[in-house]
């Protein structure tokens, strides 16, 4: 099985459980940010059974905040995310073939909130093998909400609160890294690498797509993970404190 991955690139990956690379041109730079664009402009109706638009409250007024289950509704989404170089990234860091699972844009436009330290794999249901990657829209900084990383973490799921997140007594003994990353550069982290974001307290938008794959051998579980989002979902309701985007309660923005 081939991959665009040197022997280094693995092991910083195995050892660290977080990997930046930059594996788009210029000219696909400019495509994915011209396609994340359309996509951001398609209508709020979570009703229909289509793609997944969730909306915060910030002080500039509400704001479009993520974006799921867009590649069935966007060809060159589809093309670009489950194959290409980055479903062959994803099988080099998993050492097998790899298949995408779920995908999303989070878009933390001006104001937007940040994300509490958390670890994906509470969220991803029927698969134990799995990796994600931060693809940059836009730069990424500290201003405006770059994500932070922990190294060599990713052994087990961490104790965590009863929101899904990070105790808040192991958040305090970690040792958090920020990862600046630009636009076109993709950092890939291991579904227990413990990470978490700030608002972006810049004027500036930050976008990034993050895709996760798993191992085929478990399955092609797309669809059976929307579905059982959506049930999920359903069944806790609308009510809370922040807006409920994911399986665990990691987003800190506000209701609309």
């Amino acid at each position: 099985m081939s991959h665009p991955l040197t022997d280094a690139d693995v092991e910083h990956f195995c050892r660290t459980g977080w990997l930046l690379t930059s594996p788009f041109t210029e000219i696909e730079v400019k495509q994915l940010r011209q396609w994340v664009a359309e996509i951001q402009k398609w209508e709020i109706d979570n009703e229909s059974g289509r793609w997944l638009h969730y909306q915060e409250r910030t002080e500039h007024g509400p704001k479009l905040c993520r974006t799921e289950n867009f590649t069935p509704f966007h060809q060159g989404m589809k093309a670009v995310l489950r194959s290409g170089v980055l479903c062959d990234i994803a099988s080099g860091l998993l050492g097998e073939q790899a298949v995408l699972y779920k995908e999303k844009i989070n878009y933390k436009l001006a104001g937007g909130a940040g994300y509490a330290p958390h670890q994906d794999a509470p969220a991803y249901r029927f698969v134990d093998t799995h990796v994600s990657c931060m693809i940059a829209i836009d730069d990424a900084d500290e201003s405006n909400g770059c994500l932070e990383v922990v190294s060599d973490m990713h052994a087990e799921v961490l104790p965590m609160d009863d929101k899904g997140c990070i105790a808040q007594n192991v958040v305090d003994t970690l040792v958090w890294q920020t990862v600046p990353v630009r636009a076109g550069q993709v950092l890939w982290f291991h579904s227990r690498t413990p990470h978490r974001s700030g608002a972006n307290t810049s004027t500036s938008d930050r976008r990034a797509m993050y895709p996760t794959y798993n191992a085929l051998r478990e399955g092609d579980l797309r669809e059976a993970y929307y579905a059982q989002k959506s049930d999920e979902f359903r069944a806790r309701g609308t009510s809370g404190e922040t807006v409920q985007v994911s399986l665990i309660g990691d987003f800190q923005g506000i209701p609309v």
